[in-house]
């Protein structure tokens, strides 16, 4: 293992322990007035959805050193998620998880019933998946709540143009608003960042972004299996377009991030080509390979592959390529493998500059900035950026869905929207898209299927 990957402590293992952060408060910029509306500057929080994502995050905002900050409510459509969230937190952090029975809620309205626990300048953890985070995000901004948010973040051109409507609503009511997008809080990955911006490696003509691993097939539908079809798909989010944004967008929105970042623009469109294996037995939506090329206005050029499949290589990297040298941004599950190279070669050998080691991994130190900026009073607000980047990631996803060049203009203008309805559901309601008689979902169909 090498020294920039030693310091990332992944958010999934948050219940096997707690790293220490030391000097986190110096990173966000803190002296921790006593400006919050609680006597003992404590900051409450709500966590809406209690999967493993959002306990990791309620884990990192605990453990980020930031000033004091507890749990005060947890929402789930799952018992069986929020009992087990509930007892591994409070087996982890004690009183710092401070939620009894009767602030734990259960059913589609859970999460306006988690934020009414919290008061005006705390936080709502919206951890659930892509669509529902429209609905949880403008009854916070009512509430005066600040918000963390997970991605995806939307799943399709509608819930991107909502996404910009509520992140200046926020603006408007001063409330902060952070976007799990955590890449962009590592200290490595801003150093490079600033390496390019100074010329170090030339005009940046592509970048290349990997994330090539094992399968992740779904088994069929069985009636019978759940109590409804509807919360079958919801314990299976990942592989709805409709529910989550697809597998696809889910896993690739950090590498798209990074592309967007390092080229500090969006790309102006996108054509691909995916598909599945011959003997391939995945009754969900997603398909088993996803390869991407996105064009900026410069001409620069940004290669994005997904690739899901068994006994096959296997790559979790963006690199990058500049008329001077070439660099690596990011490795693998996000390790801050970060370095700049003497030529195009991206060989471990060959490297010319390296960042310091990291002293805080960025899922804590997205967490500080956070609350550094709801103690200090200080504009924070990474939704715009957020929506953009979410919105160039399901660019790529329709360009191969469909297997046509996709523009930025068109998916700016779009509407559309896979489930209109979703306000509406509740644990009897249909299910938004519906299995084959084998209990095989419609997977998308080149020249047949729009998402745009």
């Amino acid at each position: 293992m090498s020294e920039t990957t030693k310091c990332v402590a992944p958010r999934r293992e948050f219940l096997k322990k707690t790293a220490a952060v030391a000097a986190v408060s110096a990173l966000a910029g803190m002296s921790v007035p006593r400006v919050h509306a609680a006597e003992d500057n404590t900051i409450q929080m709500a966590i809406i959805g209690s999967g493993n994502r959002g306990s990791g995050a309620v884990g990192d905002a605990l453990s980020c050193g930031a000033g004091p900050v507890k749990l005060v409510a947890m929402a789930d459509i799952f018992p069986n998620r929020l009992e087990g969230s509930h007892k591994a937190l409070s087996k982890q952090f004690g009183d710092r998880i401070d939620v009894p029975a009767e602030r734990q809620f259960l059913g589609f309205d859970a999460y306006r019933k988690a934020i009414d626990c919290l008061r005006p300048g705390d936080v709502a953890l919206l951890t659930t998946h892509a669509a529902f985070r429209m609905l949880q995000f403008d009854y916070a901004i009512s509430k005066g709540v600040h918000v963390f948010m997970e991605k995806d973040f939307v799943p399709d051109p509608a819930g991107f143009q909502r996404m910009l409507r509520l992140g200046e609503a926020a603006d408007k009511k001063n409330l902060k608003v952070a976007c799990g997008l955590m890449c962009r809080h590592s200290a490595s990955r801003q150093a490079l960042i600033q390496k390019i911006r100074d010329g170090a490696m030339g005009d940046i003509q592509f970048i290349r972004a990997y994330r090539m691993e094992g399968p992740a097939w779904m088994a069929p539908w069985k009636p019978g299996e759940a109590k409804s079809e509807l919360l079958w798909q919801l314990r299976r989010a990942y592989k709805f377009l409709w529910a989550s944004a697809g597998y696809f967008s889910e896993m690739m929105i950090h590498q798209i991030d990074e592309c967007c970042w390092i080229k500090d623009s969006w790309p102006i469109s996108a054509h691909g080509v995916g598909g599945r294996m011959i003997n391939c037995t995945d009754s969900s939506q997603d398909l088993d390979s996803y390869s991407i090329e996105y064009t900026f206005a410069d001409g620069a050029k940004a290669f994005v592959t997904g690739r899901y499949a068994p006994n096959c290589y296997n790559e979790f990297a963006t690199f990058i390529h500049g008329t001077k040298c070439a660099a690596q941004f990011s490795g693998n599950i996000h390790a801050p493998t970060t370095r700049m190279y003497k030529d195009q070669r991206t060989a471990a050998d060959d490297f010319c500059w390296k960042p310091d080691k990291e002293k805080v991994n960025p899922y804590h130190a997205e967490w500080a900035a956070l609350l550094g900026a709801i103690r200090n009073d200080r504009p924070h607000n990474e939704s715009r950026r957020a929506a953009m980047s979410n919105l160039a990631s399901i660019m790529g996803r329709a360009a191969v869905h469909m297997q046509k060049i996709v523009t930025w203009d068109e998916m700016t203008a779009s509407k559309f929207q896979f489930c209109p309805n979703v306000a509406a559901l509740n644990a009897d309601s249909p299910a938004p898209v519906q299995a084959d008689a084998q209990g095989r979902y419609q997977a998308p169909v080149p020249g047949a299927w729009t998402e745009v």
